[in-house]
């Protein structure tokens, strides 16, 4: 299918050929038949990805502190790595979509097949969208009509947080498309509207949508306007719609309003504030976030929990529902607004129209009225290799950050052919496939686990697909690695231990830090050490906010499955010991505790009588390098600082190890899989360690819970 996508290197637009997705649970798979692009966010957009390094940079001020402070703990050329391979991924564009429902995903109600539904899906002929984003659109509203639901919506929700009473005076700072529809909803709620802008052609589609319209181009004082509209007493509300980076959309708001009025930021401006201009009004200000309740939430926009309609009445698909109805009764016009037309196929064209003609309201895109495609797969001209005599030919089911930055590029580095790469969306999966060379790019992860052209699967999707995952490729007959965890639960656990005894494949989990070659340094010094030994490690792992996957017990498993089982695996190696029990320390629930169980001390004991403590820390600073480990041995320690420098102490014939930049051992990891792939050899990890560190992360993360 055909989907726009954009540099975020040159801002360069492109209509690229992507994978159709499949319709996921709780999703609807729509075939679009309308676009719009929204002059303000994707402008914005567009200009970011044209400028420089250097203007990139002065936009974006935190993220450069956040290099700075990379540099300093891992390095020069791991940071400019990470920063490439962050400005390389395409941006799918769009978020306004109206078409119609050809794949209902599991656990979804209310819709059906053949349904019109506007949605937040991008500019593509087939979108996945979360049910809860979706709203079906009434007889009476046309293709058009329905593709501006979800801008009608942002403007919405900005009125529904001024909360306009009949009779009220309020003022519209800027005549983009949300601020035109922003008038027409003022004027169905009973208020007088003034509506300020530069453009004469936006003035006058706000005097015919009722408002009294301001030129600020004809050198008009807005205060002076504002004060002769509120009959002298000051507006009651702004509502600034404007994209700026000029305050004086704010400053000027603050002046025109009573004391109390409110103020409500829908646009972008710049936010210098001056205290006296809220100070002695008692004024009210607040930014509006998108379409209204449940936007960013993942419990409502992926999980499809809704929001009780008698706490919450209106939630971001109630919002577009309302829009839709006044559509549809011809209260809210927005055919005017339409100012450009493009088919998908010219869609370089449409943003060039946005970024020339400033005077440019809605542009819609248009699509092909066409079935599904039939096959989900994007071939790309790569020549076949098919696996002969124990030789590697990899795919992937996953196409992320960690995958791109680092997985792909290990298994490039030691030769080995890619044959296919399935993604969520299809988007990161033609940047990995078009990158690295697989041969196919898909979204269809079943087309992948049948196909006999790979021998080795490659998993890095979310942590509750992995137990599945492992478990189907395992029983194609498939060599996996999977990134760690190996899985959530004991019963994934012993599920994995039945597959792979079935088989004769290798299974290889992500713990790479005990391939780093400051750890096999390490080793081979202990070596000669017979004593027990006290292992420290450190880790500064940093906040993840209480949201985001990785802390859902059901899909990412929380911090200590997640990630600390790298510690375990890493303290067990050094060990040379199996563990024998763990103790966990954690927050708990303590009432301060930025995410609870979050940060904890584990404690191993193996059964040669050493010890091993993972100070797993997420309140720390960012500055501070991430991980230390040090181990205390026979009279010795071995210290090693952040994987860059092993310093050693009571060493006869080894002081310090340092490398340039960051080693974890990722690559040496890859090239040990391989390598017993194509020898035949034993396993780099052996399995009975595999399930022993997955196990402990399991039970330890149960202590801390």
């Amino acid at each position: 299918m055909k989907q726009v996508l954009q540099s975020l290197r040159n801002g360069t637009i492109e209509v690229a050929s992507v994978p159709t997705p499949a319709a996921q649970r709780g999703n609807l798979l729509i075939a679009s038949s309308r676009t719009l692009i929204s002059a303000g966010t994707e402008r914005m957009l567009v200009d970011f990805g044209k400028a420089g390094l250097i203007e990139k940079m002065r936009q974006h001020p935190d993220k450069v502190r956040l290099v700075i402070d990379k540099v300093k703990t891992d390095g020069l050329l791991a940071t400019l790595q990470a920063v490439r391979g962050k400005l390389d991924q395409p941006l799918a564009m769009g978020y306004s979509n109206t078409g119609v429902v050809i794949g209902v995903g599991a656990g979804v109600s209310g819709f059906a097949l053949g349904d019109r539904v506007a949605s937040n899906g991008k500019h593509a002929e087939v979108v996945n969208v979360p049910a809860a984003l979706c709203a079906r659109v009434p007889a009476g509203v046309s293709e058009d009509q329905a593709a501006f639901t979800v801008l009608a919506a942002v403007a919405l929700q900005g009125i529904r947080l001024v909360q306009p009473t009949l009779g009220e005076a309020v003022v519209v700072t800027g005549l983009g498309v949300i601020g035109l529809i922003t008038v027409q909803l003022l004027r169905a709620h009973g208020c007088r509207v003034m509506a300020l802008d530069y453009d004469e052609r936006r003035l006058e589609l706000s005097r015919r949508f009722g408002a009294e319209p301001v030129s600020l181009a004809a050198g008009v004082s807005p205060l002076d306007a504002a004060r002769s509209f509120s009959r002298g007493r000051g507006v009651d509300a702004v509502i600034v719609a404007a994209s700026t980076r000029s305050s004086d959309p704010m400053h000027h708001a603050a002046a025109m309003c009573r004391k109390r009025g409110r103020i409500v930021l829908v646009g972008v401006t710049g936010l210098e504030l001056r205290r006296e201009d809220f100070y002695e009004k008692e004024l009210t200000f607040q930014v509006s976030c998108s379409y209204g309740p449940g936007r960013y939430d993942p419990a409502y926009e992926e999980g499809g929990h809704d929001y009780p309609v008698g706490y919450v009445r209106w939630t971001e698909q109630r919002n577009f529902e309302a829009v839709l109805d006044m559509m549809a009764d011809g209260r809210l016009d927005v055919e005017p607004l339409v100012s450009h037309r493009f088919e998908i196929e010219d869609a370089d064209r449409a943003y060039a129209a946005l970024t020339e003609d400033r005077s440019a309201l809605g542009i819609l895109i248009e699509y092909p009225q066409a079935a599904a495609p039939a096959t989900s797969a994007t071939a790309l001209g790569v020549a076949r290799a098919a696996p002969s005599s124990g030789r590697p030919v990899a795919s992937f089911i996953g196409a992320g950050n960690y995958a791109t930055a680092v997985l792909l590029p290990a298994f490039k580095a030691v030769g080995v052919p890619l044959r296919s790469v399935a993604s969520r969306t299809g988007v990161s999966g033609l940047h990995a496939a078009r990158r690295f060379g697989f041969e196919e790019t898909t979204t269809d992860v079943e087309a992948v686990l049948a196909d006999e052209a790979s021998n080795v699967m490659v998993i890095t999707t979310r942590h509750d697909s992995h137990a599945e995952l492992v478990v189907r490729s395992l029983q194609a007959g498939k060599h996996v690695f999977v990134e760690k965890p190996l899985c959530l639960t004991r019963d994934e656990l012993s599920e994995i231990e039945r597959a792979f005894k079935a088989t004769e494949r290798h299974l290889m989990v992500g713990f790479n830090r005990r391939f780093s070659p400051h750890v096999r340094k390490m080793r081979a010094l202990l070596e000669s050490i017979k004593q027990p030994k006290v292992l420290v490690m450190t880790v500064n792992a940093g906040a993840i906010p209480p949201e985001h996957w990785t802390q859902d017990p059901a899909i990412g498993g929380g911090r200590i499955i997640g990630e600390a089982c790298h510690f375990i695996d890493l303290l067990r190696d050094l060990a040379g010991s199996a563990i024998r029990d763990v103790q966990v320390a954690s927050m708990g629930e303590a009432p301060n505790a930025p995410v609870p169980n979050d940060s904890a001390a584990i404690a191993l004991r193996f059964q040669d009588g050493s010890s091993g403590t993972i100070h797993y820390i997420t309140i720390g600073h960012k500055r501070f390098p991430k991980e230390r480990l040090e181990v205390f041995a026979g009279g010795r320690i071995l210290q090693l600082d952040n994987f860059r420098r092993l310093t050693a102490f009571g060493w006869p014939d080894f002081t310090r190890m340092s490398t340039w930049r960051q080693d974890k051992g990722q690559r040496a990891c890859v090239a040990a899989f391989v390598d017993a792939i194509e020898k035949g050899g034993a396993a780099p990890i052996p399995f009975e360690e595999l399930m022993e560190v997955s196990r402990i992360a399991i039970e330890a993360a149960e202590l801390a819970r």
